[in-house]
């Protein structure tokens, strides 16, 4: 595989209302850099069970391409419930598939081939999938674009892992409510959200910034630019996936090439289109796709 661009990380089943969906930041971010026209593959680790059989079934209907070893624990579950605003809040199962990725050679192949990888905190909750998501990055080429989007959820992250991966991107992306969390760990107080932002663009070297606050904007963050736009109002069926949506947008966008707001423009109408769906995985209209070409 050359030039592929890789979500690493969590692959499960969210559990919503009307049933359950395939999900995970990094499936979500693989599919719609896919659509995008990229080499992209999902990597992560399903169960020896009925739910693993639904996810390759549907990843193939879908064309992602995957490298999903099933391992004896059970395929991942998220229980989902939505406020009446479509937003989510979440119930993670412990101890499943994509807590005990493997590392194997396949794996380094891709990781020395790799042009992108989006990668987060949550994965990073078990020893075993921690280490593989850190020997992937460190095979990684110099070159390659990292993009940490740090996902806290639950309990589920600590200062040590968030710090460490922070030192190893190049992309940092993250919501307002996780910088909230974020500035009470690592103790900036006072600092007001853009200062926040400044500040842990210049310690950890990141050559940018992404920074979601919902309904009140966006933010791209890099040295002497600041670039905003504000959230599309739109009718919300949900906004699971939204997020990954907008990564794998702006992702696709600078890959061929295009400015900070160029990416960040197409980003936000992305996001927005995919709040209009249901579930993480929706089509996104040809109109999208033709800005990056």
């Amino acid at each position: 595989m050359e030039n592929v661009i890789v979500g690493l990380g969590e692959a499960l089943y969210d559990v919503l209302p009307e049933g359950a969906k395939l999900g995970g930041a990094p499936a979500n971010f693989a599919y719609h850099t896919s659509q995008f026209g990229h080499n992209a593959v999902a990597i992560s680790a399903l169960g020896n069970d009925a739910l693993g059989d639904q996810a390759i079934k549907e990843f193939n209907e879908k064309g992602v391409k995957h490298i999903m070893p099933r391992v004896d624990f059970p395929t991942g579950v998220v229980n989902v419930e939505l406020d009446n605003e479509g937003v989510p809040t979440y119930d993670i199962k412990t101890n499943v598939a994509w807590d005990n990725i493997p590392f194997t050679p396949e794996l380094e192949e891709i990781a020395k081939n790799c042009r992108c990888v989006c990668f987060g905190s949550l994965a990073q909750r078990s020893k075993v999938s921690h280490e593989t998501i850190q020997r992937f990055l460190a095979n990684t080429p110099k070159e390659c674009l990292k993009i940490f989007d740090i996902n806290l959820r639950q309990n589920f992250y600590t200062k040590e892992i968030i710090k460490e991966n922070l030192k190893q991107a190049n992309i940092l992306k993250i919501n307002d409510e996780e910088l909230v969390a974020i500035g009470r760990l690592f103790d900036y107080p006072g600092l007001d959200m853009e200062n926040k932002c400044w500040l842990i663009l210049g310690k950890y070297d990141l050559d940018m910034l992404v920074l979601t606050c919902g309904v009140n904007g966006s933010y791209v963050f890099a040295p002497g630019i600041s670039s905003y736009q504000p959230t599309p109002r739109v009718e919300v069926a949900d906004t699971v996936g939204a997020g990954d949506s907008f990564t794998a947008s702006f992702a696709s966008a600078i890959l061929a090439g295009k400015d900070i707001q160029e990416a960040h423009e197409l980003a936000v109408k992305v996001s927005a289109y995919v709040c209009t769906q249901k579930g993480a995985m929706p089509k996104i209209p040809q109109e999208f796709l033709d800005q990056i070409k």
